[in-house]
């Protein structure tokens, strides 16, 4: 027995302690806002730990969103090829920004943070007197900043001059996310583009990747600590106790944003383009889904969603061992209808009025910051820093989000291991011509040089590139090269 526990404790070490620090969380604010008497000086004090936590974490926003596009995009350009990668891109593009859309859907129309009483609250930094054209433009401006260096702590917005009626652009203090993104996509691409001289430039992104995120698994140890009071502080805090009424309608709103997009959504897609039983083929990934839901990472249950689409699916396997890796890494449905929620979420219980331009930048950078987002537990907290900052609001609020995330992130993990698989089926549909023209095969230099770089690892688990976590038992390609044909792997995974 406890032989077992070690295991799991180990696996799920920081899952229990963080689902712990939140609940201690909740009951020591409690505690303290009705026993004991603290002057504002001395709630500064107490959340002190906490605000070191929400440094740390800001800390790592520029690296992780320069090394983690930048290698994505780059990796995804070299590694596609022909039109069934465009078929991959496109497909994996526009689920995520369905899923967007519809979850800020779904949340300006349920409203689960909206105040009992409305003022209208501009963000810092807008004036309600622009208009909705002017805060599209703003948008584009962002998009391609003059000043990249000046990118990274401000953001434009236009102002009407009180004088002459005229729009004079300011600034204001928050990370231009949006531009930073974009220079990324484009470096990525310009990297694909120059082949072997690229190269060197690539492995030092990234290495700056890699870095990074061991940063925040570093930081992850802290998390616990910095939650507790993160979370005791706001409960002291807290005015209206009808925050936790609203918590459980963002939850419920989350979930049904996850079950339409991997219910109607999804299998309709499947059913336009292959004709086939959608759910019978969501029921062929059913081991995958629960896995997912165990374990909450989609680099981690790559093995499992292999052999579920191969072997139970019958999903070509140049198509699936092309998809499938690049899928867990970039396609994140699940996580970015869950920012798009998030963000307006937390608009709404500060009484924050968004306009047209600012939803626009949550969906835009909600798609992008889910794309390559970092696969260590707890890491959704970073790229929802980067979308609370794109639109100025209190990025101090994600925290109270964290009462109910353990179980969303869950969730959104099979939504997001189920849009990986119908994207194989899909794109297998579309790349009948390819499939039986092309001269590339499973043992080419692109897919043995993925499945090798993605599989051969030092450790038992390890974290790779973009955040794949993989485990020592899975026998990748290289390994087996010298075993005859018909061989399978431990797991007959690959055959």
């Amino acid at each position: 027995m406890e032989q077992r526990l070690k295991p799991c404790v180990k696996r799920h070490g920081l899952l229990f302690t963080t689902m712990l620090s939140a609940l201690l969380g909740v009951g020591v604010g409690v505690l303290v806002r009705e026993y004991g008497s603290l002057s504002r000086l001395d709630r500064y004090y107490f959340s002190f730990p906490g605000e070191i936590l929400m440094q740390m974490l800001k800390m790592v926003v520029l690296p992780l969103v320069f090394s983690s596009i930048i290698t994505g995009v780059a990796a995804l350009q070299s590694e596609a090829s022909g039109r069934i990668g465009l078929r991959a891109v496109l497909y994996y593009l526009s689920t995520t920004i369905m899923a967007t859309i519809l979850g800020v859907v779904l949340v300006v129309t349920i409203k689960p943070g909206e105040p009992s009483h409305s003022t209208n609250v501009d963000l810092a930094g807008t004036s309600g007197k622009v208009s909705t054209v002017d805060a599209m433009l703003d948008l584009i401006r962002n998009m391609f900043p003059d000043n990249l260096v000046q990118a990274c702590f401000q953001q434009v917005n236009m102002t009407v001059s009180m004088k002459d009626y005229k729009l004079v652009a300011s600034y204001s203090d928050s990370i231009n996310v949006l531009g930073i993104i974009v220079f990324s996509i484009l470096f990525g691409l310009s990297i694909a583009k120059t082949g072997k001289q690229g190269r060197l430039l690539l492995e030092l992104f990234k290495a700056l990747n890699e870095a990074t995120m061991k940063i925040v698994q570093i930081m992850m140890f802290y998390m616990p600590v910095g939650i507790l009071f993160l979370i005791a502080s706001k409960i002291i805090e807290v005015e209206d106790w009808n925050i936790f009424r609203k918590l459980g309608l963002y939850m419920l709103t989350v979930l049904v944003g996850l079950v339409i997009h991997s219910m109607v959504v999804l299998p309709l897609l499947y059913v336009l383009v292959v004709r086939r039983n959608p759910y019978k083929f969501a029921w062929g990934m059913a081991h995958a889904l629960l896995t997912a839901l165990m374990i909450s990472s989609s680099s981690a249950t790559l093995p499992v969603t292999l052999h579920c689409a191969e072997h139970n699916n019958r999903i070509d396997k140049r198509i699936t061992r092309f998809m499938l890796p690049i899928g867990a890494t970039i396609n994140m449905d699940g996580a970015a209808l869950y920012e798009a929620v998030a963000a307006v979420f937390i608009a709404q219980i500060n009484n924050y009025a968004l306009d047209f331009g600012q939803i626009t930048t949550i969906c835009i950078t909600a798609t992008a910051a889910s794309t390559g987002a970092a696969g260590v537990p707890n890491a959704g907290m970073v790229s929802m820093i980067i979308v609370l900052s794109a639109v100025g609001l209190p990025i101090n609020d994600v925290t109270l989000l964290l009462i109910v995330d353990w179980v969303l992130d869950r969730c959104r993990t099979a939504v997001n291991i189920l849009g990986d698989a119908f994207g194989a089926g899909i794109v297998e549909k579309l790349s009948q011509k390819e499939l039986e023209m092309t001269s590339f095969s499973f043992h080419s230099t692109t897919f043995q040089s993925l499945i090798s770089d993605f599989f051969l690892l030092h450790s038992e688990k390890s974290v790779a590139p973009f955040g794949f976590c993989v485990y020592k038992n899975v026998t990748c390609q290289n390994e087996r090269s010298a075993k005859p044909e018909h061989q399978s792997g431990p797991s007959g995974h690959f055959v």
